[in-house]
Order: C-alpha cells, then sequence, then structure tokens
C-alpha cells in the first residue's frame, strides 16, 4: 500500500458552487483515508465564488483559480517532498492545474487524463464560461495566460506526455465548436475502450506514459463523471453510457501499479446528489480496492 496524504481541495471556482465542493467531507466521511491508510495532509480553501466573468479572459474566477492554483501546488509538493503519494480530493476539475504544477516545478511528467468529458474548450466556445470545462486544455498551454501560463512554467504537461481515457462526448463538443484535440495527445475515447477492453486498453495508456522520453512519472485525474451514468448520476453534466465500476476499478488498478503514477485526483462527484450517501459508499470500495492491489 502507498503512503498516501490526502489534500483536500474544495473549489468551486471552475463550476459553480452546487454541491462539489462537498466531494472531500463524503468521501471522508465513507471512510477513505481509513480504508488508503492515509493521513490527511491539509485543507487549501478557496477565494470567494465570483460569479461576474472576467472582462479580459470572459470566464469564470480566472484570477481566483490562478491562486488557488498556486496555493494547492504548494500544499501537494509538500507530500510528494516527503516522498508520499498525494491524493487530492476536489472540488471541480479546475484543481488539476495546481497538481500538475506541483510536478512541473519538480521535473517533466505525464497525465492519464480519466474524464467523460475532454474538457478542451476554449474560452469562445465553452457556453457557461467554466474553467472546469478547459482545464485539459489550460495544463497544456491553450488558452488565456493568467492559466494557462502559471509562474511562467506552461504547459504544466506536454501533448504527448497526456493519455485521455474514456471520454464520451465527441458529439457534444463538436456542436459547441470545441477546438480540436492535438494530434500529438494520445485520446481513447470510450468506444476505444470498450473495443480493447478496460485492462488492455490501461495498459497501452501506461505504456505511452512510461515509454521513451517520458518523465518523472504520470498524474491521474479522475473525474468521475467518466462512470456510466446509470451507476453515478451524482455529478452536474450527465450524459448517457460510461465506464462501470469494475472497469474504473481495473483502470485505476493498473495506473497504480508499476510506481509510474505519482498521485490522484478526484474530482466532480456532487454528494447533494447522493443523499444516503450509496454513490459515495460505493466511489470509496473502488479506490480502495485499486489501492490495495499494490500490496
Amino acid at each position: 500500500m502507498r503512503d498516501v496524504g490526502i489534500v483536500e481541495a474544495p473549489s468551486v471556482l471552475g463550476l459553480r458552487p452546487t454541491g462539489v465542493e462537498e466531494l472531500p467531507g463524503a468521501l471522508l466521511g465513507a471512510g477513505l483515508a481509513e480504508g488508503l491508510g492515509a493521513t490527511r495532509a491539509g485543507r487549501v480553501e478557496p477565494p470567494p465564488y465570483d460569479p461576474e466573468r472576467d472582462p479580459e479572459t470572459g470566464l469564470l474566477n480566472a484570477g481566483g483559480i490562478a491562486a488557488y492554483s498556486v496555493a494547492l501546488a504548494d500544499a501537494a509538493g509538500e507530500v510528494l517532498a516527503q516522498g508520499r503519494f498525494p491524493v487530492v480530493l476536489g472540488g471541480d476539475c479546475s484543481v488539476l492545474l495546481g497538481t500538475l504544477l506541483a510536478l512541473r516545478r519538480r521535473d517533466r511528467h505525464g497525465l492519464l487524463f480519466l474524464d467523460g468529458h475532454s474538457d478542451f474548450y476554449q474560452p469562445s466556445a465553452e457556453p457557461a464560461d467554466e474553467v472546469a470545462s478547459m482545464e485539459l486544455a489550460l495544463a497544456t498551454g491553450r488558452g488565456p495566460r493568467v492559466l494557462a501560463d502559471l509562474e511562467g512554467r506552461g504547459p504544466l504537461v506536454r501533448d504527448e506526455d497526456v493519455v485521455a481515457l474514456g471520454f464520451r462526448d465527441a458529439e457534444e463538443s463538436a456542436a459547441y465548436g470545441m477546438q480540436p484535440l492535438p494530434s500529438g495527445l494520445h485520446a481513447m475515447e470510450l468506444d476505444i475502450v470498450r473495443a480493447l477492453g478496460a485492462a488492455e486498453a490501461a495498459r497501452r495508456a501506461v505504456r505511452l506514459l512510461t515509454g521513451d522520453g517520458a518523465g518523472a512519472g504520470y498524474w491521474v485525474h479522475l473525474d468521475v463523471d467518466v462512470l456510466d451514468d446509470a451507476i453515478m448520476p451524482a455529478v452536474d453534466y450527465r450524459q448517457p453510457d460510461g465506464l462501470t465500476w469494475q472497469e474504473l476499478e481495473t483502470v485505476l488498478r493498473t495506473a497504480l501499479s508499476g510506481g509510474g503514477a505519482v498521485g490522484l485526483t478526484v474530482a466532480i462527484f456532487n454528494p447533494r446528489l447522493d443523499p444516503g450517501g450509496t454513490l459515495a459508499r460505493a466511489l470509496r470500495d473502488c479506490l480502495v480496492r485499486a489501492f490495495d492491489s499494490q500490496g
């Protein structure tokens, strides 16, 4: 079992305050720390949510997200400096920027991006001006400089060091005019994962992230809407289909084996849409089983 330090990152600056800010409390209340044998390594509080668009970027909370990303990078970086494995509990997907900034300060790293959406919007196409729909684009250096070039270190991750696995929003994103994923980024849509099988898809992803020219490991980003809507309805932007619990566990177990993974984000789960706590417990169990497989 890895030496896990849990960092709470209850930010909704990239989305809106609908409930995802309660994710850390829900998973910790369900026993995630105990199940992982983890210690709680701190909580990074976000600045107040501002519902007004930033006039320069056209985005919601651009300045707040930039400042929050630096603070979160400090917290995650402290866990890494101790030789431990940070598990960052969001919040919305914009917390990815802070975790990748922590890695970028240290070395070149990769990213395994598990999300039901490809999150590669540019500001002109994102219908709600939310950074949580464009964090992958920003992380690869595309978008307003205040977020795409944090601390002058952009891009936080190179195209060729990213594997996006399990997304299923191609038709929707094309309708909104989202910029295409770059050819150098490794895209494994849900249909590809199904054709290969979750285990083989995950093995291929890990090989891409650890092959020749790869950096010093990779971060795993989990947006729980990568799961099938029928079993994970507690998300704000729902869409049909998705991975089963077993498929997600298989992908995570494979990604966490071999020592390549250096940290994990969990984002978007909305406890207000899970009043009985059933889904929080199922998510806890999936994560614990994936980590347990490491011995």
